[in-house]
């Protein structure tokens, strides 16, 4: 337990209904009576835990704000310490305000994330759910808001725990036998120990099968639009963003420089990426712009290929074909509103891709890709609520080398090493499941973990 009282305001700083300054640590009740006041002259070391109370804060003999105070004391506490809660107004001064007061009254301004690593390191939570805090701040979806959830309720937590202790078990089996060989037997150890390690690096793929969903997840699908000029791709922009955030005009080649923007589609995060049309051009501007496509097309988890079905293809449009070959794309069949001059089963059979029609300017047809994105990238799976993504790459690091680990101790079975031989590749395993979860890990990491915090959290 910290012998230091932090505080911090824990809500955003800007103009709002109501503000909330937090302070944690052994001194948190006597600070808050230093400042608080109430009609009754409560003191808040004597008031029961978990209760609100109302009353004003002061700065001496002046009243800073009229506040709601929050007592909860240790250990049932985010950090597992006593923590109080201040409800001021949501002034920016005012916020402030009472944050001075309480910092000149023993408080100390927490560092980024210090709460939350209070709470990790008092045992409140381990480093995965720590993690998991973070995550759900940073959500862009619901998708990734329900998976940080569910591992700040301990998912990932349990399903490490269940591979740790098996582990653990074959572990001390085979450090008993050497020690006592006379009472423990490891004839025909081997077998069994093979089949224990098989299913638990199934375990582990489990989980690593699904850090593609779960980079999907946490980052948003980056998706770019490919067109060649005057297609309607940032027409396109502007229909999924919901606003003119791109220039439109009927001159070709407008857009010169890379556009990005989030989006919220069907669930989905997108980050759109929006690309100056790709042709053969001698203005050097636009010739930038045009390798800026193609780098962005390079990157791209998804390709949204916008063909002007107006006018007939032409060797911009076959390049692109040509570009998309491999990748994850959908043909969107744009200015469907005039005259069509190119057909969706011409593209179809050109590209091997989805076509969908759709106009830009009458906004129709986005329903069917909104679909589209959903089954291609989540294959309905992301509606189970016991699913487990791992969106960490920290997570996904440690759980490779607790596989590669495991692959070793059937490198060390095929090889018929002595027993000990397993045991050290099996700690090893061990260990590095056990690091996702807090254990044994170097400060440096845990410090790297939390500066990416806001203050206040």
């Amino acid at each position: 337990m910290y012998k230091d009282t932090i505080a911090a305001i824990s809500t955003a700083v800007s103009a709002s209904g109501i503000g909330i300054i937090r302070l944690s640590g052994s001194q948190a009740l006597e600070i808050a009576d230093r400042i608080y006041r109430s009609k009754v002259n409560k003191k808040l070391q004597n008031v029961p835990t978990h209760t609100i109370h109302y009353g004003y804060i002061y700065d001496n003999d002046e009243v800073v704000d009229e506040v709601l105070v929050m007592v909860m004391r240790e250990p049932r506490t985010f950090t597992g310490e006593d923590t109080v809660e201040i409800d001021c107004h949501g002034g920016i001064y005012a916020m402030k305000k009472v944050l001075d007061t309480v910092l000149r009254n023993g408080a100390r301004i927490a560092e980024p994330g210090e709460f939350t690593k209070r709470a990790f390191l008092n045992g409140r939570l381990d480093l995965s759910q720590a993690e998991a805090v973070m995550d759900i701040i940073q959500s862009k979806n619901r998708y990734a808001l329900r998976n940080s959830i569910q591992q700040l309720k301990g998912s990932v937590k349990i399903r490490i725990e269940e591979i740790r202790k098996i582990i653990l078990h074959e572990i001390a089996y085979i450090e008993s036998a050497l020690d006592d060989p006379e009472h423990i037997s490891l004839d025909g150890y081997g077998e069994h120990l093979r089949e224990t390690v098989e299913e638990q690096q199934k375990g582990i793929q489990r989980l690593l099968s699904t850090v593609s969903n779960g980079k999907i997840i946490q980052e948003g699908i980056r998706t770019v639009i490919l067109g060649k000029p005057n297609a309607g791709k940032s027409s396109l922009l502007n229909v999924l963003v919901g606003e003119d955030r791109a220039i439109v005009t009927e001159i070709a080649g407008t857009t010169r420089d890379v556009l990005e923007e989030y989006i919220h589609f069907g669930g989905a995060a997108l980050k759109i990426v929006d690309t100056a049309g790709i042709r053969d051009t001698s203005d050097i501007v636009e010739s930038i712009g045009v390798d800026k496509a193609k780098e962005q097309a390079e990157r791209a988890d998804f390709i949204l290929y916008v063909v002007d079905g107006s006018v007939p293809l032409d060797e911009n449009d076959y390049h692109i074909i040509d570009m998309i070959q491999d990748r994850q794309a959908v043909v969107l069949l744009n200015k469907m509103d005039l005259p069509a001059k190119v057909q969706a089963k011409q593209l179809e059979g050109l590209t091997g891709k989805t076509v969908i029609s759709v106009s830009a300017r009458n906004e129709s047809g986005f329903d069917k890709l909104e679909s589209c994105i959903s089954s291609m990238f989540f294959q309905g799976k992301l509606d189970l609520p016991e699913d487990i993504y791992i969106t960490n790459l920290r997570h996904q690091g440690l759980l490779e080398d607790a596989l590669e680990s495991l692959r070793q101790v059937e490198v060390s079975l095929d090889a018929g090493m002595p027993e000990d031989f397993y045991s050290i590749d099996l700690m090893n395993a061990y260990e590095a499941l056990g690091s996702i979860l807090g254990e044994a890990v170097d400060e440096d990491v845990i410090h790297e973990i939390f500066e990416n915090f806001c203050v206040g959290k």
